[in-house]
């Protein structure tokens, strides 16, 4: 039913490669999609005002199923590293290489012809089939999906981060903790008269890192890690630092509320400034702010809920069905990353489940790729289950 090794799919797959598309440079790529979806014959295909790409195939239904995967990219770290162009979409050993050959120009490129091949089956799909291309994803997971949401109203989402074809009907959702503590500058010929800020965060690391975190027995451990911390001023030349700033990505599990997890954070900074009343420390979510392409602004708190599909819901039982046709039970995993599902399950509340090809450690590596028989039978799975949901 689909193409094989030298067919359109693989070769619009290395083209979207060859886009270079960092998150606020996603142009290229939405207008390159949109283009082939229409050369595809698809009913609808538009560029929304924040860059988004959307397809649309006209079924017979009041159904609408989305298909989801974002087209921006993180930079290329160290190219000296890279066997192959980071941007040349060159293909070795059944393998196409690039930055976002995995994260997720594959999927993208396996979604759109997945649609090709229902548009000549599309009198027997009860309901609208969407398809879009987001932006902003690897900063503001979620902030583009919402507006692509408000313009299709699903009634079922499928993301298409990678899954080695698994079927994930969860995630940790993840929040940007931004942790401050203030102390008093002075000379360092005379630090006695100051407060070191990065002593005092020293002892706050300690503290964060004895704080007992939950668990969930199918999506795993939440997490707290240190990802940056800088003082100030820098560089302190001569001078006891006044403000110390650190920021902890903090990964959520299910019911977990920004409250909740602010207040675990405030709750630890009473208790450190009743020892020490010098102490001072504060605790807030991170807020992004970022311009697209087309000059609009997608803002918002760095708060990213988790999200747990039931086993015996609507959308995990026929996607099971689906993808059966694959060859055999498919096996149900959760997401460990983050992915713009914590907009439409965790916040949105749409029935959401993840498929596509390639790993999750392939995502943000020197030397990323994705294997050609994988993103093949990505795209046949995508055809089945739009054929099992918009049943």
């Amino acid at each position: 039913m689909l193409p094989k090794e030298n067919s359109a799919l693989i070769s619009f797959c290395r083209e979207l490669i060859q886009i270079p598309s960092l998150s606020g440079n996603e142009e290229g790529v939405a207008q390159r999609i949109r283009q082939e979806m229409l050369h595809l014959d698809y009913d609808e295909a538009w560029i929304d005002q924040w860059g988004n790409v959307i397809g649309r195939i006209k079924g017979h239904g009041p159904k609408k199923l989305l298909w989801d995967g974002h087209i921006d990219t993180v930079e290329v770290s160290a190219p000296g590293l890279w066997s192959y162009s980071p941007f040349g979409g060159e293909m070795h050993q059944g393998r196409i290489y690039g930055r976002g050959a995995s994260d997720m120009k594959g999927a993208m490129a396996a979604m759109v012809y997945a649609g090709k091949e229902l548009i000549q089956e599309k009198d027997s799909l009860q309901g609208d089939l969407f398809i879009s291309g987001t932006v902003f994803e690897e900063t503001l997971e979620g902030g583009s999906l919402a507006r692509v949401l408000e313009q299709v109203n699903p009634d079922f989402v499928v993301i298409g981060e990678a899954s080695e074809l698994k079927l994930k009907i969860g995630q940790r959702g993840r929040a940007e903790l931004v942790v401050t503590t203030e102390g008093r500058n002075a000379h360092s010929a005379n630090p006695q008269k100051g407060y070191n800020a990065v002593y005092a965060m020293m002892q706050l690391i300690n503290r964060i890192r004895e704080i007992k975190l939950p668990v969930h027995d199918f999506l795993g451990e939440a997490i707290m890690e240190l990802t940056d911390i800088i003082s100030s001023p820098y560089p302190g030349t001569s001078v006891v630092p006044g403000l110390c700033k650190a920021t902890f990505d903090r990964r959520l599990l299910i019911g977990e509320k920004k409250e909740d997890v602010l207040g675990q954070m405030r709750n630890l900074m009473a208790q450190m400034g009743q020892e020490d009343p010098a102490f001072k420390g504060a605790v807030s979510c991170a807020y992004g702010r970022h311009q697209t392409y087309t000059g609009e602004i997608l803002e918002g708190e760095r708060f990213f809920p988790a999200w747990l599909m039931d086993r015996h819901s609507e959308i995990v039982e026929k996607s099971v069905k689906a993808l059966e046709n694959l060859g055999g039970t498919p096996e149900i995993t959760s997401y460990s990353f983050c992915t713009n599902g914590s907009c439409s399950a965790g916040i949105w509340k749409i029935p959401t489940v993840g498929f596509g090809p390639s790993r999750e450690d392939q995502a943000h590596v020197v030397d990323e790729y994705i294997n050609i028989e994988e993103l093949e039978k990505a795209s046949l799975g995508f055809f089945y289950l739009a054929k099992e949901l918009l049943k």
